[in-house]
């Protein structure tokens, strides 16, 4: 587990199994260095290293929120799907470790974990 002071609420795991993210057939990402954040109340979330993941696939939304445990979020979209993956590229000190990475919203594509 890697160290984070809010302990209580979220937590960061390393994840050594392979992660791919599809939409429809298409692969949006594929890693086996991603971290998993879990937050009490929230589903689980990988969050993927920016170059194991299409980016040419993926366009900036307008779409920004802030969460006071991890920071300010920007949001991506596919061409047919609004707000797919959101980055918190300077997240709190707590949450470095995710930085630069995008998490996938799973209502709205597929996640394979092997």
């Amino acid at each position: 587990m890697l160290d984070t002071s809010n302990t209580a609420r979220i937590t960061l795991h390393p994840h050594t199994r392979r992660v791919r993210i599809y939409s429809g057939d298409t692969l949006i990402a594929d890693t086996k260095g991603a971290i998993e954040l879990r937050e009490r109340g929230y589903p689980n979330r990988h969050y993927i290293p920016k170059e194991d993941v299409d980016m040419s696939k993926l366009s900036t939304s307008s779409t920004v929120t802030h969460c006071p445990f991890k920071g300010d979020s920007t949001y991506y979209s596919l061409s047919s799907i609004t707000d797919v993956a959101w980055s918190y590229d300077q997240p709190v000190e707590q949450m470095q470790a995710i930085a630069g990475r995008l998490a996938f919203d799973t209502k709205k594509v597929t996640q394979q974990t092997e």
